[in-house]
This record gives C-alpha cells, structure tokens and sequence, in this order.
C-alpha cells in the first residue's frame, strides 16, 4: 500500500532494509512487510494520541487507520499504489 524499494548496503554489500515509508514527506527505511499506527507514530516521531492518516497519492484520498490495524507494505516504486501517512 505504500511505496517501497529494496536497498542494498554498497559499504557491505548486505541487503538493507526493504522498505521506505513515507511519513510526512520524510521517508523512512522499515524492515518488515507490514507497519502499524504505533510503529508509524513510533518511526516519525509522532505523539501517541495522534490520529494516523493513509493518503493516497494518486488520487489524494485520505483515510483514519485503525488502531489495531495492520498496513501491508507492497515492493516497487513503479508499480505499487503510493501512499504516505500523516497525522489526522
């Protein structure tokens, strides 16, 4: 649901975390396939009580995600929806 890239670490070599999320316009590595309010709160410094908004930046549609609901992450800058959160 957002977008999200492989990263490849050119000093080691070793794959990097496989995501980036988008947070306010400030992108953020995350490791795993799927985040949730909390961890968005938690990655961009969010206060906990904050409504968290996913925006669909195609067509600028927004929607409140729940608190106990879990966002799938999908791979591929060129072919996934692009999304970012924010604040509500």
């Amino acid at each position: 649901m957002t977008t999200a890239v492989g990263v490849q670490d050119p000093a080691t070599d070793k794959p990097g975390p496989k995501y980036e999320v988008d947070i306010e316009g400030k992108i953020y590595a995350w490791d795993r396939g799927t985040i949730t309010p909390a961890e968005i709160r938690t990655l961009g410094d969010l206060p906990q009580d904050t409504p968290v908004l996913e925006i669909d930046l195609k067509d600028n549609t927004q929607r409140q995600l729940g608190e106990d609901e879990v966002v799938e992450i999908k791979p591929g800058v060129g072919f996934s929806k692009k999304v970012r959160f924010q604040r509500g």
